[in-house]
């Protein structure tokens, strides 16, 4: 091969190189790297051995997915041009035996409409008032962009938001948006979601059953009715349950707080053996002392994991939880994007990830957080307990992953509450669920919410 062809071939070998990496030779960054590579005559093979480039997250940044590029070159461009904020009464009671009076409405949803007559929904929770205020703050980085420009908004966003700290409502209302682009796109492409994040790594997802007092299963209780309660699960299907036996006012547990949650344990592990997964969550609730000592205590019920012992603000913290117990120990949905999520895997600070895509940053970046967790051998159990875009989002979303350990699901809601808002919910047969093949999130949103009172639009910013 002549001298000229031989360079010719290098240039295409990495420039290609840079592109399946989410670089372009024209953009700034990708552009410095290719000249670099194009005067040192770097082959594909040596300007990986120097730059490192096939690990993304030595680089911090981020790469769709291929199916997702995909897309996004085979659909025509958009602009978002107007963007809705939708709440729901605050009076809204839905009923069905939930256990408590929190039985309305928790989540919000963001509306992106565009010049193709294409409109995506995306979700977030707990606090619409300070979520949206954030949308109305960072409208400007959304209205009259192109919506399949899912890492470019989600940078812009995620700067403005981590230059004035890191998560809160900024991280929430940027993966609601997140995620209504990916609705977009997966409407103007015909393709489900599951899809646009690389398609099917298993036909159906297996779940667990969420059990609280306040999200109750026909108002039963853990304690007085944990047998009626494993027996209900185990009789659809459901072979896995979280529960919530450990509470301390202080952070610490004394003895008599910590036989009381074991009791529940060993009741469920006498009563059917082995027959019932049992994830135990402390919901942050206690120093490392306590965390420590409950951590040992469930050492001989070979639990599924161990969830949220302590708050997540101290990676070594938990890197010492995890080598002293044999359990396995959960970082939670209280993390918000790959970069918080780094560290502890790094420090073999846990031996299971968990995440909100309507808190972590939205699809596309829970897919980055598991890719990244995969390459540690770590598994991913995808946290739900929110609306009914969230679940259905996540089925979509687990269905793709293929370090998928579990996913979270909760009776009370997909039996009462998301079907109070949507037509088509996921329901468990045999302990498994399956996204819709309708494209995008596909979600059947109920007409109805917009004209009997139920949902308010208030339009936050349009063209």
């Amino acid at each position: 091969m002549a001298e000229h062809q031989v360079a010719s071939a290098h240039r295409a070998n990495y420039s290609g190189l840079l592109r399946d990496s989410g670089f372009q030779c024209g953009d700034s960054f990708g552009g410095a790297l290719c000249g670099w590579g194009k005067a040192m005559g770097f082959s594909r093979r040596s300007f990986l051995k120097h730059t490192g480039i096939g690990s993304l997250a030595a680089l911090g940044r981020g790469s769709l997915a291929a199916a997702t590029r995909a897309a996004i070159d085979n659909t025509e461009p958009m602009k978002i041009t107007r963007v809705d904020a939708i709440t729901f009464r605050k009076d809204l009671h839905i009923g069905g035996g939930s256990g408590g009076r929190e039985d309305g409405a928790e989540f919000w949803w963001v509306r992106l409409h565009t010049d193709k007559g294409i409109v995506g929904t995306g979700e977030t929770y707990p606090f619409p008032q300070a979520e949206i205020g954030a949308l109305k703050e960072h409208a400007g980085l959304i209205l009259g962009r192109d919506p399949r420009d899912i890492d470019g908004i989600w940078s812009a966003l995620h700067f403005e938001g981590a230059m004035r700290t890191t998560g809160g409502a900024d991280m929430r209302m940027l993966s609601a948006v997140n995620m209504a682009q990916l609705d977009i796109l997966g409407q103007a492409s015909g393709l489900p979601l599951y899809r646009l994040l690389g398609g099917k790594t298993r036909p159906r997802v297996r779940v667990y059953n969420t059990t609280t007092d306040y999200w109750a299963i026909n108002d039963m209780k853990m304690g007085p009715d944990t047998m009626k309660i494993v027996r209900f699960l185990l009789d659809r299907g459901i072979t896995g349950m979280k529960i919530y036996p450990f509470e301390a006012p202080d952070h610490y547990l004394s003895n008599k707080t910590m036989e009381e949650g074991l009791r529940w344990i060993r009741e469920i592990r006498d009563g059917v053996g082995n027959e019932m997964d049992i994830c135990v969550d402390c919901w942050g609730r206690f120093d490392f002392t306590s965390a420590a000592r409950i951590a040992k205590a469930l050492e001989p019920y070979n639990i599924m994991y161990l969830e949220d012992a302590m708050l997540s603000g101290n990676a070594k913290a938990y890197a010492r939880l995890a080598a002293e117990t044999s359990v396995p120990i959960c970082i939670s949905e209280t993390l918000a994007s790959r970069y918080a999520y780094r560290e502890f895997l790094e420090l073999k600070a846990c031996d299971v990830i968990m995440y909100d895509v309507t808190w972590c940053g939205g699809p596309s970046e829970a897919k980055r957080i598991s890719d990244m967790a995969e390459t540690y051998m770590i598994p991913t159990s995808p946290h739900t307990c929110g609306g009914p875009l969230l679940y259905i989002c996540s089925a979509h979303l687990a269905t793709a992953l293929p370090d998928l350990l579990i996913m979270e699901s909760n009776y009370w809601k997909y039996a009462h509450q998301y079907p109070y808002f949507v037509n088509n919910v996921p329901v468990p047969k045999e302990g498994h669920v399956t996204p819709p093949e309708l494209p995008g999130i596909g979600a059947e949103i109920k007409p109805e919410l917009f004209h009997n009172g139920d949902a308010t639009v208030e339009t936050v910013a349009k063209i």
